[in-house]
């Protein structure tokens, strides 16, 4: 049975809170020697293993410039994409039909699905050809269908339900060629980040987590991976989170 392993791995998005955390915990895992990470602005690390490389991820062109460089330093075991958008000055979760817009549907789709999808097409490549590898990407509980009781958020949970079945359907065509990767989506739990704090409010303190702890967390979820999981959301205590 295969297990990931971080010997050479791409964390993507580290100037965020999860991925920074991601970043400094996979880089002290003793199995790790090397680690790419990606983000839109400088991250600095305590670890002379870590090198970062500029991207914007808004722009394909971006991406693969940086995929042609990190392929100079491949191939890698494990890519985990960091990334995602709930809200910002603009935007915030709709909290009935009457909030739905076309445009910020369409953006929150670009960054939680869209994105994730151009970084696999870009940096999967790279991924060690035969072996235990993996792709995760974080996800959400929210996106599941079938646990949605309370409604709302219409576009943040419609996205991640669509980055699921998109890592699904990676996760079967990577199979066909690698009976040993691994493709998951992370469900990290409610974090202290920019992301989810403006609705943390009613959070029980033992259910906030920090990022590091978050990033704890879902490192020892990925160690305890393995194919049978292939093409799964699960969630920071290794339970799967039914579609």
């Amino acid at each position: 049975m295969a297990h990931p392993n971080f010997s050479n791995t791409i964390v993507v998005g580290t100037s965020g809170a999860i991925g920074c955390a991601l970043m400094e915990a996979i880089a002290q895992e003793d199995s790790c020697q090397h680690l790419l990470a990606l983000s839109r602005t400088p991250t600095q690390s305590s670890s002379d293993k870590v090198r970062n490389t500029l991207v914007d991820f808004d722009n394909m062109a971006s991406i693969e410039k940086a995929a042609e460089c990190a392929a100079n330093f491949g191939p890698y075991s494990c890519i985990i994409v960091a990334t995602g958008l709930l809200h910002d000055e603009t935007l915030k979760p709709e909290k009935n039909i009457k909030q739905c817009q076309a445009d910020q549907l369409a953006r929150l789709y670009h960054v939680n699905a869209i994105g994730p999808l151009m970084i696999a097409r870009a940096f999967s490549p790279l991924l060690t050809k035969a072996g235990p590898v993996c792709f995760a990407a974080l996800s959400a509980r929210v996106g599941s269908i079938s646990d949605n009781h309370l409604g709302g958020w219409y576009g943040y949970r419609a996205s991640k339900a669509a980055l699921n079945m998109l890592l699904k359907c990676l996760a079967i065509e990577f199979e066909r060629v690698n009976k040993e990767s691994i493709v998951l989506g992370l469900h990290p739990g409610t974090v202290a980040s920019n992301l989810s704090l403006p609705f943390s409010s009613n959070t029980p303190k033992e259910q906030l987590f920090s990022p590091q702890v978050s990033a704890h967390k879902l490192i020892q979820v990925l160690k305890s991976a393995s194919e049978e999981n292939t093409g799964q959301v699960l969630a920071w205590n290794g339970q799967v989170v039914e579609p």
